[in-house]
């Protein structure tokens, strides 16, 4: 693929949309691991997991494989079970509603808001039955979704509210932080999100009821705790399978990864703000460029930068500036095709036209990178190769 016209392209090394920062405090807490007595199920998991409850404020965590793990077990603690239905959005990745099909229910989705590209809260309840479960709302790009109508709703309809938060780790809402409001919220740690355990997800809660059914569906569903068993007296050896749990354990050298990343986080999100600022008041400037609305009530730790064109001021569509865009060595992508549009999930009976706001978004959206580890260089080339691509493809 070769730059406009032939040219030499903006950079001479390719930009990724999104990468994880390591540094050697991050190294050496492995290696710490690695000379150690627990690869896995050992004390690192459990400090990763305070670390974790104690910066968002929530009372409980726990730590798993990854965050379509994490989503999973918090749908089966909720009792999520065949014939219910769950409702979510569409942009987004499509674990949201994955989970939900896990446990044999149904997703509904909800279109987004036009403006701040999260779940319309004014939709929602047109769409609950007698058949729904729980809301999982989702932090798209990291910005907070405005969580009290949500959770006015559940509390009218008796649901759960789950909140799949793998883009918002560090964000508040009206001052309190994502992950200490609902009855359970996810977080990821993939590389490319706010803080990293390589893979890896945590479900938070307040709630101890929901806290040991996590712990169950984590491990096979298999306990040492006499309280649940049946057979209270066998032996200091002994362990019972009470449920049908997953193998979905996180590692020691995961959580030793996790617990420094941690430490790292508040610099990360500052960078992270830093940047977003920086590219709303380029982009703000380029005619067929909208910013994506950010709601007072969301403090973000923003997770995606969402660039969104108006393609009838342009001679060609999002394909062939997205494709020029790769061109000029700018790692570009696109978050997301709404669920409903996989083919899985058409052969399920969803159709297009479900929710035309999401559908125009993806129509029409490039994600630009971010990451902490950008330099202003990095971010300047990223802003000449939009201005080059975009003057070369105007009207």
């Amino acid at each position: 693929m070769l730059a406009i016209n032939g040219g030499t392209p903006v950079r001479n090394k390719f930009l990724p949309y999104g990468k994880q920062v390591i540094d050697e405090d991050d190294i050496k807490s492995v290696v710490n691991i690695l000379n150690g007595d627990y690869l896995t199920t050992g004390p690192t998991v459990s400090e990763f997991e305070k670390k974790v409850a104690d910066y968002v404020g929530s009372k409980y965590a726990v730590a798993v494989s990854n965050g379509t793990a994490a989503l999973h077990i918090a749908c089966l603690s909720a009792g999520i079970k065949e014939d219910d239905e769950v409702i979510t959005t569409p942009m987004t990745f499509a674990a949201s509603a994955n989970c939900i099909l896990y446990c044999g229910a149904k997703p509904v989705f909800v279109d987004i808001d036009k403006e701040t590209y999260n779940i319309d809260v004014n939709e929602i309840e047109k769409k609950i039955t007698h058949k729904t479960k729980a809301i999982i709302p989702v932090h798209f790009t990291g910005q907070s979704v405005d969580l009290d109508p949500i959770l006015e709703l559940a509390k009218k309809y008796n649901l759960i509210v789950i909140e799949d938060a793998a883009h918002a780790l560090g964000t508040k809402y009206k001052g309190k932080f994502i992950g200490s409001i609902s009855d359970m919220t996810e977080f990821s740690f993939h590389p490319v999100k706010t803080v990293t355990t390589a893979e890896g997800g945590i479900i938070t809660t307040n709630r101890k009821d929901l806290y040991e059914k996590l712990i169950l569906f984590r491990t096979h569903g298999i306990t040492r705790n006499t309280e649940f068993m049946e057979n209270k007296d066998e032996g200091p050896w002994y362990y019972e399978q009470i449920d049908l749990g997953y193998n979905y354990r996180i590692t020691d050298l995961q959580c030793a990864l996790g617990i420094t990343q941690m430490d790292k986080l508040d610099g990360f999100i500052k960078r992270r703000k830093e940047l977003v600022g920086m590219y709303n008041e380029y982009l703000s400037k380029i005619d067929g460029v909208i910013i994506q609305k950010e709601g007072e009530f969301s403090d973000t730790s923003r997770h995606l930068y969402i660039m969104k064109l108006d393609l009838d001021k342009f001679k060609v569509g999002r394909k062939e500036i997205f494709e020029a865009l790769f061109a000029e060595n700018i790692g570009v992508n696109v978050h997301y095709l709404p669920v409903y549009l996989h083919p899985y999930y058409k052969n399920l009976d969803y159709k297009k036209g479900l929710c035309p706001n999401a559908e125009e978004l993806y129509n029409s959206m490039i994600t630009l990178p971010l990451y902490p580890g950008m330099s202003n260089d990095d971010f300047y080339d990223v802003i000449n190769a939009v201005n080059k691509v975009l003057g070369y493809y105007r009207k």
